[in-house]
Order: structure tokens, then sequence, then C-alpha cells
């Protein structure tokens, strides 16, 4: 406990004001002092109070920053235990050699885009779905495991399947807006193939079959909030992997 209380005493933290995106702020800088070493790897990190008076927000907002750090690989939670820093940088994979930082702020912004409509979009899904939408979501989670034994990029059936997310919430407007920008709102959409690094985007890919698996099986058992989760983290990761692009204004990666 002693050493939790010396963990917090450490962190050189900023409160975060309204006009923040309360979870992702708390995230960062929970990262950010992970990865400078003011946290250590085996470190338990503050308790749920102790940070919400550290930052000055709810236990919610909280909650879904530890469960964004988790997405990343930093730290995992054990009952009894608290969260734990596994990792000192994210576990994300870089896999691209070089990319046009202009196509970088596309992806940003329709990344973050997506991060506020196809959350609420999946659990409206999970809610609402019928047996038919889960044969059609599945459908295209196995043309995307087909895609990918072609040694595909799998973008077309990237796009399907979040596209049936959309139809499957009854909502003829969240279908119509996701139908207008095709298959590149997937971000390796405006990759350029050369520029990618084989072994490191077929791990990429396999993640993402990983985490499309579990939003299909969240709508599955119609649990509206688990599906909301999954599709959060889903695109969190992605937003968060290309803002290191961004962010570290380097885009020859080898």
């Amino acid at each position: 406990m002693d050493g939790v209380k010396t963990v917090a005493k450490s962190l050189q933290i900023e409160r975060v004001g309204k006009g923040d995106s309360l979870a992702s702020n708390v995230a960062k800088q929970l990262e950010k002092q992970i990865s400078a070493g003011h946290i250590s790897v085996g470190d338990k990190l503050p308790t749920e109070n102790a940070l919400c008076d550290l930052f000055g927000v709810s236990r919610t907002v909280i909650r879904e920053a530890i469960t964004q750090l988790k997405s990343l690989g930093l730290v995992e939670t054990k009952r009894g235990v608290g969260t734990s820093v596994i990792r000192a940088q994210s576990s994300e994979t870089l896999f691209a050699y070089q990319i046009d930082p202009t196509a970088i702020a596309d992806i940003l912004h329709i990344l973050e885009m997506r991060l506020s409509v196809e959350t609420t979009a999946c659990e409206l899904a999970a809610l609402r779905r019928s047996e038919d939408d889960v044969a059609i979501l599945e459908k295209h989670f196995n043309d995307f495991d087909e895609a990918l034994s072609r040694g595909e990029l799998a973008r077309k059936e990237d796009y399907a399947f979040h596209l049936a997310i959309c139809t499957a919430t009854r909502n003829p407007f969240l279908k119509q807006f996701y139908e207008q920008f095709n298959k590149n709102v997937i971000p390796r959409a405006k990759l350029i193939n050369s520029n990618l690094k084989q072994v490191a985007t077929d791990e990429y890919l396999h993640r993402i079959r990983t985490e499309h698996l579990e939003i299909l099986n969240c709508i599955k058992n119609k649990d509206g909030e688990g599906a909301r989760q999954a599709m959060h983290n889903h695109l969190y990761r992605a937003y968060h992997l290309y803002e290191r692009y961004q962010t570290d204004n380097k885009f020859d990666l080898e």
C-alpha cells in the first residue's frame, strides 16, 4: 500500500479540464508517466479513488482510461491485487516504412469520427440485432479470414463487417452515414502497399481479426455495454497507433 502511495506522489499530473476528452486525456497522461519511468514495470497504479482525486474526474472516467491502457498492453488488472504496469511501451506494431503526413491527418480525423459514431452503433446493434444480422456479420468475419489466407489486406471485408454493424442498428441514417465513406473509412486504405512491412502487417491484421471476433461475440450475446467497449477498444487502438506516427513526426519507421 505504501508503494502505491509513493507512486501517486511521484506522478506529474495535470487535472483534466471539462473541454477535454476525459478518459483519453487521463489515459495519455498515465501512458506518458509509464513510458517516462515515473511508474515502473511491476508497479501498481494508484487506486481508483486516488486517481479520481489526482485528475479531478469520476470513477467512470478512470475505469475507461484504464481500459484504454489495457488495450495498449500497458497494464493488467487482477481481482484483489489492483492494476499493475506490465510494459513500459505500447505493444502496438509499427507496420509501415513510410506514411504521408497528410494521410495520417485524414486517418486520425476519420477515426475520431468513428470513435464517436461506431461505439454507439455497436451498442445499438447488440441490442437490436436479428438472427439474420448475426449470420451476415459471421459471413463478413469469415470473408475477412479468407482474405487474410490469400495474403490480402482485407480492406473491403473490414469495411463490410463494420457496415453490417451499422445496418443491424435498424437506424437507416447510421447506415447511410457510414455508406458514404465506402472502404476509405478503413485506415490502411490510405496506405501504399509497397510501404508496408509484411510480417508486422500480418500481425496487425490478425489483431484486427481478434478484435472483430470480440465485437461479434458481444453482438451475438446481446451485450450492449460489452459491444460498445469492444468497439471503442478496437478503434482507440488504431487511433493511438496512427497518433504516434503524427506525434513523433517520424514516418520512416525502419
